[in-house]
């Protein structure tokens, strides 16, 4: 009775949680469809009629092609270069012999105070060491998109590989396997599910991330997709229908992705935590 109970309330939690979280999706999709008079008038009241003038102005005042592609060539830049480093500093962590174990807690802790220290407060730092160095408006946002993912992947990495024998790397190398292939030929398929919880953590992050970009794009050429927001605030007001619109189309094909792939989230989120 006490474990069904107990149920009962998740469930009726669960379901409040849910509700919290659909309803400013509802609300933004009605909005959406209201011209700005209405939004003003009664913001909360339902369309009086389906209007998609908002999604073509929307598509007129920003090129969504090219946003989703500065978009895509950050994400991929930032995975590519984020996914070699953290791993191998797993692998490092995970497979590598120390001769203390302080050592290899020390490196962990580092790591585990990295999560603790939020980017943004490194965010005007970054904006200056940028222009120091004159870096370009993407690359201004890809190391910045690297540097601070690497403590949560690294760890994400170190906690799934903890789970894979080690008889495993050594029947390896007693067959002549060196560690570049040990890792990239065993450890990384055997890690597919926890790579693929970090590109999709990681690309959602990027889609969703406006202050580094706000700050460190500054040619509209090279907007990306959070940072296309601005375009509907002007000096004196702001277009709500044609925000909202916009939000919408931003925040469709994101719930798509996540609903295909969520099943490997759950699965990279759990594995380590249930064998380690």
């Amino acid at each position: 009775m006490r474990v069904r109970k107990k149920l009962g309330v998740c469930y009726v939690l669960m379901v409040l949680l849910t509700i919290a979280i659909v309803i400013p999706i509802i609300w933004l999709v009605f909005i959406s469809m209201k011209p700005n008079s209405e939004i003003m008038n009664n913001p909360l009241s339902l369309p009086n009629a389906l209007d998609f003038g908002n999604y073509v102005s929307a598509l007129q005042t920003l090129d969504l092609f090219t946003l989703y592609k500065n978009t895509a060539f950050i994400a991929v830049c930032s995975l590519a270069v984020e996914i070699v480093i953290t791993f191998s500093s797993a692998v490092g962590l995970t497979r590598l012999y120390y001769r203390s174990d302080g050592v290899r807690s020390g490196l962990q802790g580092f790591l585990q105070l990295g999560l603790a220290v939020s980017p943004f407060i490194l965010l005007f730092p970054i904006y200056k060491i940028n222009k120091f160095l004159g870096f370009s408006q993407q690359l201004s946002l890809i190391l910045p998109y690297i540097a601070t993912s690497i403590s949560f992947n690294t760890l994400l990495f170190t906690a799934y590989l903890r789970t894979v024998p080690k008889e495993l790397d050594e029947a390896a190398l007693m067959d002549g396997v060196s560690l570049w292939q040990l890792m990239t030929k065993i450890l990384v398929p055997i890690a597919k599910p926890v790579l693929a919880t970090v590109i999709i953590f990681n690309l959602l992050y990027i889609w969703n991330e406006y202050p580094f970009a706000s700050i460190m794009i500054e040619k509209p050429a090279y907007y990306t997709i959070s940072r296309g927001i601005a375009a509907f605030q002007g000096q004196y007001n702001i277009d709500y229908g044609g925000l909202a619109a916009y939000s919408v189309m931003v925040l469709l094909p994101e719930l798509v992705f996540y609903g295909i792939f969520q099943r490997h989230v759950v699965d990279g989120m759990t594995v380590g935590a249930v064998k380690g």
